[in-house]
Order: C-alpha cells, then structure tokens, then sequence
C-alpha cells in the first residue's frame, strides 16, 4: 500500500517528537517534583511577564496533547500553581479541548480511511450508533478520569462522530475533571503525589457522574419503548 507525502510527513513529525521527548528526557519537565522545584521562580517570569508566559505554557500544553506525548495532568497542576485558579482553569480548559481535537485529527487524517475501507461492513452498526449516539458516549468517556485522555482523542478520530461535535462534547465534558486538577494545583505544596488527587471515593464519584447520561437514556428509552408497545 502506498503512503501518501502528507500522511508520511505527519507519522514522521509524531516519531520525532516522540523521539525528543525520551533523547532530551523533557519528561522531567512533567515531573511533581521539578514543577514543585521551579513554582517560585515561573511565578515571578509569570508576574513580569504575564501574556508572554500564557501564550507559551499554552503552546506547550497544546503540543503535548495533540502529540499525545505523558505530562497533560501534570501541567495542569502546574497551571493551577502558576496562573491561580480562574485564569488556569480557562486556559487548560481551552488549551486542551485544542491539543485533544488536534490528535483527534491526526488519527482521522492517517487512519479512518484505512480503517472503515478495511472493516466498513463490520463497523455498519458500530458507526450508525456512534452517529445517533456517539456524542453521549464520548461526554461519559470525558467525565470519567479512569479513561486514558490521549486513547479517547485518537479512537474517536477513527468514529465517523464530526469534529465540531468532539470539540465541543470534550470542553464540557473535561471541565469537571479540569475544575478538580486546576484547584488542587492552586494547593501544589500539599500534594504528594498525583494519586493523592484521586482518591476512591472520588474515582467513584466520577463513574457515577459518567454513567448517569448513559443509564437515563438507556430508561427513558426503555419507557418510550414500553409505552408504544401498550
């Protein structure tokens, strides 16, 4: 099969930044640790230059989502630390939906074709249910933090879901999870460790919160269903 210019040029951008990442070990740059080591002094580049330091921490959180690189949870402490809670809950909430409908893209771009040509009469069901559902579906995956944020963005790329749709189900549906993240990182110095954050009984709470579309619609269908047939 013969790999188009652009599809080749986009896979060979992801292997490189991927190849950055570990070669100049910028993961340290994700650590708690090395956030926690350098909030004073970011503060104060924050303070002397505020729309500098903003366009530039939304720029790198926007890259290492779209490019589905670790360190999305992490940043968003930081942003948290750094901006407070109002401006830091604006710009991840904005700065991620855009880095998650950029990966989603991607994967769209390299690989729905090949997919639905390959598997189109197997996915028939699967894709009428994801245009008539779909969005349900990705607003629950969204409200629930147990779901890998970068495996959501590039499995819905391969869904026939429009990306207008995606964009806009992603920024509601993360807020909850980005509202909880941004908050604890105005509180950086008691945080331990980023399964702190998280705790059982919040895990639950966010299945629950997550299931709940699901399960109504699922009722009031089977009601609907019960009153056309009586």
């Amino acid at each position: 099969m013969r790999i188009k210019t652009s599809h080749a040029l986009l896979i060979l951008f992801f292997l490189a930044s991927f190849w950055a990442y570990f070669q100049f070990n910028l993961g340290q740059y994700h650590s708690l640790d090395w956030v926690k080591s350098q909030q004073a002094s970011l503060r104060a580049t924050y303070h002397a230059n505020p729309l500098v330091t903003l366009c530039v921490f939304a720029s790198f959180y926007i890259f290492t989502t779209a490019r589905s690189l670790p360190g999305a949870t992490v940043l968003t402490l930081f942003a948290g630390a750094l901006f407070g809670f109002v401006p830091g809950l604006i710009l991840v909430s904005f700065a991620s939906t855009l880095g998650a409908s950029l990966a989603f893209l991607s994967s769209r771009f390299l690989f729905y074709q090949g997919v639905q040509k390959r598997f189109g009469a197997s996915l028939q069901t699967f894709n009428r249910g994801i245009e008539t559902e779909g969005g349900l579906y990705l607003f629950s995956l969204r409200l629930v933090p147990l779901f890998p944020f970068f495996l959501v963005n590039l499995l819905m790329g391969l869904t026939p879901i429009k990306a207008r749709s995606f964009y806009l189900i992603s920024q509601v549906g993360m807020l909850p999870g980005t509202i909880l993240y941004v908050f604890a990182g105005t509180e950086l110095s008691q945080i331990d460790s980023l399964s702190g954050i998280l705790s059982p009984g919040m895990i639950t709470a966010f299945v629950g919160i997550g299931l709940f579309p699901l399960i109504t619609r699922k009722v009031l269908n089977f009601i609907k269903k019960r009153i056309q047939d009586s």
